[in-house]
């Protein structure tokens, strides 16, 4: 009995993260209507709590993936339950990926999901687990974006059009630079399991490292930054949204920093 108990609390949505996204709704509300003109501060709430959604979302994918492939340990660690807390701790699952939003707006998944790889047989089993995470985040970005490539901008708000633009920017740029082959990052998950055992040795010792080599790159060297960004403006003008949504809603969301009269003057 005090199994099955355990095993349904393991499964059951945490609180904390319906109430995250009841956070995101009501700011999301206040983003459409502009209630009480606080623009920045409504679309902050709203894109940061969508945001740790995507998180929360991101971790799932890893743990539902790894449970189907064999490691039923998953659901006692409470990574069913979509909790941001359950995969690491404040810091690293939540904080430090909103502080990189803030700095850059870059997005990048912070928490872990510790799988028991032991347990799992074949290799492509271990390379969809990877691959979940960031599958996910390009999901939510389609998702975020379709009323630009659907055509269905009409009634919208202008100002929700700009979150919705930085919040796609977010999962791009968290699915490009997972899924970069570097110890470290869900892509180098993805290729891990086909390499030799030997090469795998030698490059375990650096992986702590690799996620602080890809961010001083992109904040250090300016050919580095322009040259990603670039691939993620295409990705999202292909996907309908341009520079003025994904720009305008990056000065929105950084609203302590004053309002900007270029963007301001769409509204």
């Amino acid at each position: 009995m005090i199994h099955t108990a355990s095993r349904r609390s393991g499964r059951g949505i945490s609180p904390v993260f319906l109430g995250i996204v009841a956070i995101g709704a009501v700011s999301g509300w206040a983003v459409w209507t502009d209630f009480g003109k606080t623009a920045g501060v409504a679309v902050f709430l709203f894109v940061t709590a969508a945001w740790v959604v995507s998180l929360c979302l991101h971790e799932y994918a890893h743990a539902r993936a790894a449970l189907h492939s064999g490691d039923v340990t998953i659901a006692d660690k409470g990574y069913l339950t979509l909790n941001p807390l359950a995969y690491t701790h404040a810091l690293t699952s939540v904080i430090l990926p909103v502080l990189f939003v803030i700095l850059g707006g870059i997005g990048l998944p912070g928490g872990a999901v510790f799988i028991e790889r032991g347990r799992i047989r074949g290799r492509w089993r271990h390379s969809l687990i990877s691959a979940a995470g960031p599958l996910t985040n390009a999901l939510f970005a389609v998702v975020c974006t379709a009323p630009f490539w659907l055509g269905g901008l009409d009634g919208v708000p202008v100002l929700f059009q700009f979150a919705l633009g930085f919040l796609a920017l977010l999962q791009i740029t968290a699915a490009l630079l997972n899924f970069l082959p570097v110890p470290g990052l869900d892509g180098y998950g993805v290729v891990e399991p086909w390499l030799s055992p030997s090469l795998r040795r030698r490059v375990e010792p650096i992986a702590p490292y690799g996620l602080l080599v890809v961010f001083a790159l992109l904040f250090f060297v300016p050919e580095v930054n322009r040259a990603f960004f670039d691939v993620v403006d295409a990705i999202l003008r292909g996907l309908g949204v341009g520079d003025l949504e994904s720009s305008c809603g990056y000065e929105y969301y950084r609203f302590w920093r004053g309002e900007n009269a270029a963007c301001a003057s769409w509204l």
